[in-house]
């Protein structure tokens, strides 16, 4: 079986690193970028929910023809393209495994980041501060919310004017109600396997409520990471590959 890692925003592949080296050698794994972060942008792409979406089929379309079969795991935003992909195209996998399926629940609300993202002029002002800031500022803010400092060195440094604009364009095309109009196809995710990881303390992706409501609808799984935070990859990978490990061994 092939792991196959989709990471999110404001993130590059780097983001997976100590959850791949708990994961063990046994398993081939292949991290995909989505186009604009850490990967190059195709020229027209949109950047959209539904062009990441998309992408993402292909890269499964690909790996499949060869002959994988896919563990498919997303965290962030690569837990939406994840969840998009597995509801339009349950046949290119194996299993799913997504750290945001509440964003899916009809009563989410984006985060205040998110919505300043979402807001003309405002988002704009934001990624060009974010843009304008050293590397070493931008890794001690990743750091403060919960991002291993080492990995947060690396993150930071993936940061340009490219995913600055993806930002914006993904998260426009995602606001609400798409999410909730999303969300009401969760029930073709449950055709395969699924693993919703709900970490206790991750604020951005919904109520715990509306996680579990979201899963039970995606006919998922649930293993609750008790004390980790967003980035629950970077602060106790043998616990996050241990979960995974645990989710596989069973299918």
């Amino acid at each position: 079986m092939t792991v196959v890692l989709v990471h999110g925003n404001p993130e590059i592949a780097a983001v997976w690193g100590p959850l791949v080296a708990h994961l063990g050698a046994e398993r081939p794994v292949v991290r995909l970028s989505p186009p604009g972060f850490g990967a190059p942008l195709p020229d027209g792409f949109p950047a959209t929910v539904e062009a990441y979406r998309d992408w993402l089929v292909g890269e499964l379309e690909e790996l499949t023809a060869g002959g994988a079969e896919i563990d498919l795991v997303g965290h962030d935003w690569g837990g939406g393209h994840v969840l998009n992909a597995v509801m339009a195209r349950p046949d290119l996998v194996r299993s799913w495994a997504s750290d945001v399926v509440g964003v899916f629940d009809p009563e989410y609300v984006w985060h205040e980041l998110a919505q300043c993202w979402q807001t003309p002029g405002e988002g704009e002002r934001a990624v060009e501060t974010m843009a304008a800031s050293p590397v070493a500022e931008r890794a001690r803010r990743l750091a403060a919310r919960g991002m291993d400092a080492a990995v947060a060195d690396r993150v930071a440094a993936g940061f340009d004017d490219t995913m600055g604009e993806c930002i914006l364009r993904l998260y426009r095309s995602a606001a609400q109600p798409v999410m909730a109009d999303l969300g009401a196809g969760l029930a073709a995710a449950a055709q395969r396997p699924g693993l919703a990881i709900m970490p206790s303390e991750d604020t951005f992706v919904g109520t715990e409520e509306q996680r579990l409501r979201a899963a039970e609808r995606a006919g998922a799984q649930v293993e609750t990471l008790d004390g980790l935070g967003h980035w629950w990859m970077t602060q106790d990978p043998a616990r996050g590959a241990a979960a995974l490990t645990r989710f596989w061994s069973g299918l």
